[in-house]
C-alpha cells in the first residue's frame, strides 16, 4: 500500500535487459529511502509498484515482468532517467494522499501545461475507457503522486500543482508529449461500476 506521497526521486543507474519482456534496473535511492532497506520489500517507482531484489549501498535493483513494461512508462526509462519513488506505507504512518495500490492502470500524454508565477496546471489526455472514474475534485495517481483532479473535458482532465509538487517530483520537469501512469481511485471505480450494474439490472 502506498500513499501518493512522493519521498524523493532517484536515478536509473544500470539496466541489464536479456530479453524484451524482462528487464531489471537499478536505481540510486536518496539516502533517506535506505534506512532498514530489504530485499523484498516494495517501491513504487512513477506510481508502479516494485519488488527490491538486491541492494548494494544506495544502487537498489528491480525487475520488471513484461506486464509491468507493456502497462507503464517504466518500459522506456534509460540509464541517467528519474523516477519518483515512495516506500510501502506501513502501519501508523499519516496518509497524507490517499491509499494507492501501485497497480498502474494505464498511460496518458501531458497535452498542455498552464503555469503563472506559482501554479502550473497540467493537462492530460482522457482515456476513454477510464472516463467514468476522473470526476471533478476526486483523486487520481499520476507518476505516483496523490492528486485531486481539476477540470474534466470530454477529452481531456487537469491537475493543479503547487510549487512544493514541482520541487519534490518530476512534474517539476514534464513537458507536453510526456507519458504518465495512472492509477485511478479504487473506491471511486467500485462505486462507479456497482451503479452502473444496479441501473442494468433495472432496465
Amino acid at each position: 500500500m502506498f500513499t501518493g506521497i512522493v519521498q524523493g526521486t532517484g536515478r536509473i543507474s544500470a539496466i541489464h535487459a536479456p530479453a524484451s519482456d524482462f528487464r531489471t534496473h537499478t536505481v540510486e535511492l536518496p539516502e533517506h529511502m535506505t534506512q532498514q532497506l530489504q530485499a523484498g520489500a516494495s517501491v513504487a517507482h512513477n506510481g508502479c509498484c516494485l519488488t527490491i531484489t538486491r541492494i548494494e549501498g544506495n544502487r537498489v535493483s528491480f525487475d520488471l515482468m513484461a506486464e509491468t513494461l507493456a502497462k507503464t512508462n517504466l518500459g522506456a526509462l534509460q540509464v541517467g532517467d528519474a523516477v519518483n519513488l515512495e516506500r510501502a506505507a506501513r502501519f501508523g504512518d499519516e496518509i497524507g494522499g490517499h491509499v494507492m495500490s501501485g497497480h498502474i492502470i494505464a498511460t496518458t500524454a501531458i497535452t498542455r501545461i498552464d503555469e503563472n508565477e506559482h501554479n502550473r496546471t497540467v493537462w492530460f489526455a482522457l482515456p476513454p475507457e477510464l472516463k467514468p472514474y476522473i470526476l471533478t475534485k476526486g483523486f487520481i495517481g499520476l507518476d505516483g503522486c496523490s492528486l485531486t483532479i481539476g477540470e474534466v473535458t470530454d477529452s481531456e482532465f487537469n491537475v493543479h500543482l503547487i510549487p512544493e509538487t514541482l520541487e519534490r517530483t518530476l512534474f517539476g520537469s514534464r513537458k507536453t508529449g510526456d507519458i504518465i501512469n495512472i492509477e485511478i481511485d479504487p473506491q471511486t471505480q467500485a462505486i462507479v461500476d456497482t451503479v452502473a450494474r444496479i441501473l442494468a439490472q433495472q432496465v
